[in-house]
């Protein structure tokens, strides 16, 4: 039980101290934050390139900010609470049970698959975010 209660106190002050960093420095002006290894061989951006910049704005309330740096994280943080959120309500009711395999079951992963490839390759083809 203890081992538990202090893995929980863990994950939250991790979460703290994320959030506190990411709402007061900006990856943009701070060498600290890692670079992506992707972007730095291929000269290309994955799909998450631009999603520490994303989270900075997400967390100054600057919306628009956030959508330019990247759209598709900040698309998916409803997605990942929601998800997180109906795991930690552990109710074994049908209606549940149908919304986890609509949203997380085999064809969710293939199609949250299927939207993250095709961002990663429009994002390069059409230059966005350039």
């Amino acid at each position: 039980m203890q081992t538990i209660l202090f893995k929980r106190a863990l994950v939250f002050f991790a979460l703290v101290f994320f959030v506190f960093l990411y709402k007061f420095y900006s990856p943009v002006d701070y060498s600290f934050f890692p670079k992506c290894p992707f972007l730095s061989l291929t000269g290309y951006k994955c799909p998450g390139c631009g999603s520490q910049r994303a989270l900075h704005s997400i967390l100054n309330l600057d919306l628009q900010s956030a959508i330019s740096h990247n759209i598709l994280t900040i698309s998916f943080i409803p997605y990942l609470f929601f998800g997180i959120m109906i795991e930690k309500m552990n109710i074994q009711s049908n209606k549940v049970l149908f919304i986890k395999k609509l949203f997380f079951g085999q064809k969710a992963i293939y199609t949250v698959l299927f939207i993250i490839v095709s961002f990663w390759l429009l994002r390069n083809i059409l230059c966005l975010n350039c």
